[in-house]
């Protein structure tokens, strides 16, 4: 079984190192992710930080997901995580379980840009030098 999961909180700054967006920007897809649960977090004791391959924390799995991948890594399951995309939040990773291989989902291409319409102009501009 393979899912993408959010990872919220890139806009709060990391204690040391780059700041969190920063870390995004370097990011490729398909580079592995850790994820680490910190239950002294005083916010939420279930939380799961989500550190870059670099080691440089990109922020928090959603409050909502964080119990049961928590629990799942608690119980020995083997995750393995790769980041998929940046997103307004944060970023999407990809996770995979019990021995898989994480792939990212395959993405349509894009259809090409529409062909101006009408003749080409071509301009003479006078810059003056």
């Amino acid at each position: 079984m393979q899912m993408s999961l959010a990872v919220v909180g890139a806009d709060h700054p990391n204690k040391r190192g780059p700041a969190r967006r920063f870390e995004l920007a370097l990011c490729l897809q398909g580079e592995e992710v850790d994820l680490v649960p910190e239950p002294k977090n005083p916010v939420d004791e279930h939380a799961i930080a989500v550190f870059s391959a670099r080691g440089v924390q990109l922020g928090y799995l959603t409050a909502e997901r964080a119990p049961w991948i928590g629990g799942m890594l608690k119980n020995g399951r083997e995750i393995a995580a790769v980041f998929q995309a940046q997103a307004s939040f944060g970023a999407w990773i990809r996770v995979a379980f019990d021995g898989e291989k994480p792939f990212l989902p395959s993405i349509a291409a894009a259809p090409p840009p529409p062909e101006p319409v009408g003749p080409r102009v071509e301009r003479d501009f006078d810059w003056g030098c």
